[in-house]
């Protein structure tokens, strides 16, 4: 089947979840998604909540070129419903696969407003996912308003210490229900992490955010393994968007304990450095 487009895009771990506070950042990470445009339909399992039909959906809308039929394939190492941007990741790549093939010279702010509209329009997300969609397309990390335009949405942003490692830590499927409710309840703690954003320490703004996050969906346990990998050598952990996922960070000489320390309690883990690392990952599983 030919071939007419391809893009790609990252997945990301939370920094500030946008529902505790109206404002959201992420950041990007070594694990990526990329899909083709093909001729002809085929079956996706991998998109679950049908953001490839929405993708098309928008995309059409906004006036775009593409042909009256066409297909997508998908190649993928981000793990799906955990937390790690995996729906932005799909929607980003879809988009620049088809910008590539239509030569509609998009910029990453025009694809990411398409790409939250897109995951809107799936209903695979409360906020939008600007801020996940924003680090799906580029390294560092933004704090932004997912209530703007993408061009309008960055309130401040940074760069990140290339040398950390990153540990996600795979806790199985999605089970905690998100409340609105519980998120605006723990406002305090989502302040604490924007502090810690402003103040230029995306780290302590994780740890804040996770701690924030497990307290909103009443995951105990995310709490008690973030406070041992902290205690272990991690400079930051905690869950990653609404979870299950968790994301610790710490440097080269701890990823081995830290992995035997996770791998010792049943949890399965990947080893990453953030998105735009010039580092080597040595020995990453």
């Amino acid at each position: 089947m030919r071939i007419l487009g391809r893009g790609s895009a990252n997945g990301a771990i939370s920094i500030l979840h946008a529902l505790g506070i109206g404002k959201g950042c992420s950041i990007g990470i070594q694990l990526s998604t990329e899909v083709l445009l093909l001729e002809n339909r085929v079956l996706v399992e991998e998109d679950r909540n049908g953001i490839l039909d929405a993708v098309e959906s928008c995309w059409r809308s906004e006036g775009l070129p593409l042909p009256n039929e066409v297909g997508w394939k998908v190649e993928s190492n981000i793990p799906i419903g955990q937390g790690l941007k995996s729906s932005s990741a799909l929607a980003c790549a879809a988009i620049r696969a088809a910008n590539s093939y239509c030569w509609t010279g998009l910029s990453d702010f025009d694809i990411a407003d398409i790409a939250v509209k897109s995951q809107r329009l799936s209903k695979c997300t409360i906020t939008g996912s600007m801020d996940d969609t924003m680090a799906s397309l580029s390294p560092g990390w933004k704090l932004v308003d997912p209530t703007l335009a993408a061009s309008e949405s960055v309130i401040f942003q940074g760069k990140i210490d290339q040398s950390l490692v990153v540990i996600l830590g795979l806790r199985g499927s999605r089970k905690a229900e998100i409340s609105k409710n519980s998120f605006y309840n723990q406002e305090r703690l989502f302040q604490r992490s924007l502090a810690s954003l402003m103040n230029g320490s995306p780290m302590d703004a994780l740890s804040s955010n996770g701690m924030a996050v497990a307290a909103a969906t009443d995951d105990f346990e995310a709490l008690r393994i973030s406070n041992i990998c902290i205690a272990s050598g991690a400079i930051a952990a905690g869950i990653s968007g609404s979870g299950p996922a968790m994301a610790i960070v710490c440097y080269q000489s701890y990823l081995d304990t830290l992995e035997e320390l996770l791998n010792g309690m049943g949890i399965e883990t990947i080893s990453t450095r953030f998105e735009n690392s010039e580092v080597e990952l040595e020995g990453a599983s």
